[in-house]
């Protein structure tokens, strides 16, 4: 059930957000010269997919967790995309495709032993990674391991339709505020 509505929402979404999503690309490419951002990560059963965002730092930022990099290298542009969480939006095609759901845990790189080791010790990697959940919209980022696992486990046993939607409502509504970047 919530493939099915996974892949009508995000179709719907790519659809009516099309406008939108070629006005941010066009303004992106003036900002930084590459509109978009990708990045593999770690999809369902820990296998690997390229995760697609709109771009919100400098070009030549090193790719590391966004808690880890320093302020100064998010663009103007960039500060607005993550403040209305439109830099999301192109994962609107991984949940299309069927790498991601709307809802469920923010997919991890690989890099990140730590909070890989927490999740594959809950069962989080038997679902598909989601662009919002439990702990997005409770302000709970990679930065705490232990804690974001423990968050998306918790989500995972308890998510249903009503769930799913609520998450969601609360996302689109400005609940969360996105992963932590280290002050300048």
């Amino acid at each position: 059930m919530i493939r099915l509505l996974d892949f009508i929402l995000s179709l719907v979404g790519l659809i009516f957000s099309a406008p939108l999503l070629m006005l941010l690309w066009f303004l992106s490419l003036l900002d930084t010269g590459m509109p978009l951002f990708k990045q593999e990560r770690i999809g369902r059963n820990g296998k690997p997919f390229t995760l697609v965002k709109f771009r919100t730092m400098q070009s030549n930022t090193v790719s590391i967790a966004t808690h880890l990099v320093d302020a100064s290298v998010v663009t103007k542009l960039g500060y607005f995309l993550r403040r209305t969480k439109f830099d999301e939006l192109p994962q609107l095609w991984n949940v299309l495709k069927g790498e991601m759901s709307l809802v469920g845990p923010r997919p991890c790189l690989f890099s990140q032993t730590e909070l890989i080791a927490e999740r594959d010790s809950r069962g989080v990697f038997n679902v598909r990674p989601g662009i919002t959940g439990l702990a997005q919209i409770n302000g709970i980022d990679m930065s705490t391991p232990r804690l974001l696992a423990e968050t998306d486990a918790r989500m995972l046993d308890g998510l249903n339709v009503r769930k799913y939607f609520s998450y969601i409502i609360q996302t689109v509504t400005g609940a969360g505020r996105g992963d932590r970047i280290r002050p300048k």
